[in-house]
């Protein structure tokens, strides 16, 4: 026994291997990762943005209390997650929209989508995609008007629809994000600007965003005439970075497998690829993510690794 004490001098319960990263510190550097957006938004499309972004944040973080404090839960708002859910549902606003509209479609994310389902962990679709397909449904009209902000007067059409209609887009303005748009999706500099610390700050891992914008380029390559410039558009059009970044990578809502990862990532990147050549609606990233995330428990089923000794054991019966 002293032999064994000697060679294991400390043994306890799992875990064995802890972590200092907390939620609390995750959602933080989500939140720091969307800074670079979010001045662009208020730079590109007016300081009204910012105001669109405080409104939706602040009524996540405040329908998260009042529900928890309603049914005698845990209040959860110190783990950030409500902030985040607020900022990157706010990003997915046309720029001038009536601040109502995102604060409904907040209440929606936390309380439907979260809390009835058990809260941070237990929410089977990622809240802020949900409420932004709600918010799409119930206020189409205006959730698809972009002529706000500096392109009032000037054009309604996002790069996508000029796309569709045949117009040429400017590869640079679409970089740069001198383009109509959501809040945030319209910058890729400022996308990628993110994207990089999250994974310098080991938040996210580059295999789902690789694997996705991968599978959407070759999509686009082939369907759209082996064409380079119509891939270029198409990947910095729309939500595709966006969400890549800071939607398809959500701890819950995505597989815990590699392999289920890889699968997750190539379903996405083909449904956008469908979703925007032959349904009516040029963007299809979030309904892609949405439709994703209900894949995944059959996904994590399908990809968790056999057991040592396991297949073994079966070869033995037989």
């Amino acid at each position: 026994m002293d032999e064994i004490k000697k060679i294991l001098p400390n043994v306890s319960s799992s875990p064995h291997f802890r972590s200092k990263l907390t939620t609390r510190r995750e959602m933080l550097d989500v939140c720091i990762a969307m800074v670079p957006i979010i001045i662009w938004g208020a730079i590109h499309f007016g300081p009204y943005t910012l105001l669109i972004s405080a409104c939706t944040v602040a009524t996540a973080v405040a329908a998260e209390y009042f529900y928890e404090k309603l049914m005698h839960l845990p209040i959860t708002i110190g783990d950030c997650s409500a902030v985040v859910t607020g900022l990157i549902l706010s990003l997915n606003m046309p720029p001038a929209i009536p601040v109502w509209v995102p604060m409904i479609g907040a209440v929606f994310a936390i309380v439907v989508v979260k809390q009835l389902y058990g809260g941070l962990g237990q929410n089977f679709i990622n809240p802020a995609i949900a409420a932004r397909c709600f918010l799409h449904i119930a206020y189409s009209g205006l959730m698809n008007n972009f002529s706000y902000g500096t392109f009032d007067n000037v054009t309604s059409a996002t790069p996508l629809a000029m796309v569709r209609a045949g117009e040429p887009v400017n590869l640079w303005d679409l970089f740069i994000g001198n383009v109509p748009g959501t809040i945030g999706e319209v910058s890729t500099l400022c996308l990628l600007i993110g994207i990089c610390y999250m994974i310098a700050r080991n938040i996210i891992t580059p295999r789902i965003p690789i694997v996705y914008i991968s599978t959407v380029a070759v999509f686009m390559f082939i369907v759209g005439g082996f064409s380079p410039y119509y891939v270029l558009v198409q990947l910095m059009s729309g939500a595709i970075i966006f969400g890549a970044c800071f939607m398809a990578n959500d701890y819950v809502t995505s597989p815990v497998t590699h392999k289920g990862q890889i699968l997750y990532a190539i379903f996405l990147g083909l449904m956008t690829g469908i979703i925007r050549t032959w349904s009516p609606t040029a963007e299809g990233a979030s309904y892609s993510i949405l439709l994703g995330n209900l894949l995944v428990p059959i996904l994590d089923r399908v990809s968790i690794p056999t057991p040592f000794g396991k297949a073994k054991e079966k070869r033995g019966k037989k």
